[in-house]
């Protein structure tokens, strides 16, 4: 089958290199011209036969919009786009509402599995309607994972349905990451236990906390085991977010997932104005001691005893 591959970056590069080793014909479109197999997204259409499918794998917001909004006016009647990047769901209604308009298929596919996609296939969660996906099951089929396609595949739904799928993916990655942060901490900080590395490893085969991430957390403390010189500071990508703001709208309890999402927050405050008010507070009511920045870091980082 031919495809359009827009985005050939870490995921998109692998993923037509993916494809092309299940014997389909990818034409790749980026900005690099080093990875780029034709030079404009005209020419790419222009390789392309009707009824074209193209794949967009560019970030999410204003690079996916323009894209989608680009191909209305190069693609043809019959032809098909499918948004595999990390775009919030209400963003497909969207993109299908325009394209639609001009005769042109669309679909939301979810991608998880990054880097080591290309290897061990990706999980794919769809959405749009049954016609769209059968069209397109041939790409998805070389993508997802080798096994039964109900493992590494889902049409879970209407447009929008995939994307939504993979935000909540991304929360409870959020959510799996803090617990096991935390388990290291302690460990860590407990002098009884003097192989933390070796604790995580241990749990990697026959316990009910094994999972390819704390498969991932163990390669990490194999390779570091104190994390020395990794920085606390935490960025999110935006799924964490809107999983929460979904909660929220949807009256849903989602005590762990938020937390963790908080937790990425704090660690990016040098000094947290929440806590300053908190011990300027107990001096009022209490008496106690208020202590000044420079007192807090030297508890936190006591001088070493002679």
């Amino acid at each position: 089958m031919q495809l359009g591959l827009i985005g050939l970056g870490k995921m998109g590069g692998n993923m037509r290199e993916r494809l092309r080793r299940a014997g389909h014909d990818v034409v790749g479109f980026d900005r690099n011209p080093e990875v780029s197999d034709v030079k404009t997204l005209k020419a790419l259409v222009a390789r392309l036969e009707a009824p074209r499918v193209v794949w967009v794998m560019v970030p999410s917001g204003g690079p996916t919009r323009d894209t989608v909004t680009a191909l209305s006016q190069v693609l043809d009647k019959g032809d098909m786009v499918i948004d595999g990047g990390n775009s919030r769901y209400t963003d497909d209604i969207e993109h299908e509402k325009l394209l639609k308009a001009k005769g042109i298929g669309y679909l939301d596919c979810g991608v998880s599995g990054g880097i080591w996609g290309l290897e061990n296939g990706y999980g794919l969660m769809v959405g749009g309607t049954a016609t769209n996906v059968r069209k397109a099951m041939p790409i998805f089929d070389a993508l997802r994972p080798e096994g039964p396609r109900d493992e590494g595949f889902v049409h879970a739904g209407k447009v929008g349905a995939g994307h939504y799928c993979k935000m909540v993916h991304n929360g409870i990655e959020y959510g799996l990451m803090q617990a096991y942060a935390e388990g290291f901490e302690l460990l860590q900080r407990k002098d009884l236990v003097t192989d933390v590395p070796g604790a995580f490893k241990a749990w990697s085969r026959g316990t009910v906390v094994r999972s390819w991430l704390l498969d991932l957390m163990v390669d990490a403390l194999e390779a570091n085991p104190n994390l020395d010189d990794v920085s606390d500071y935490t960025v999110d990508s935006g799924e964490g977010r809107w999983t929460v703001e979904e909660a929220i709208a949807l009256s849903v309890p989602m005590p762990v997932i938020s937390a963790s999402l908080f937790a990425r927050f704090a660690s990016r405050q040098d000094v947290s104005p929440t806590m300053q008010a908190v011990a300027a507070l107990r001096g009022e009511f209490g008496g106690h001691q208020v202590m000044t920045i420079a007192e807090g870091v030297a508890l936190r980082n006591p001088a070493p005893k002679d």
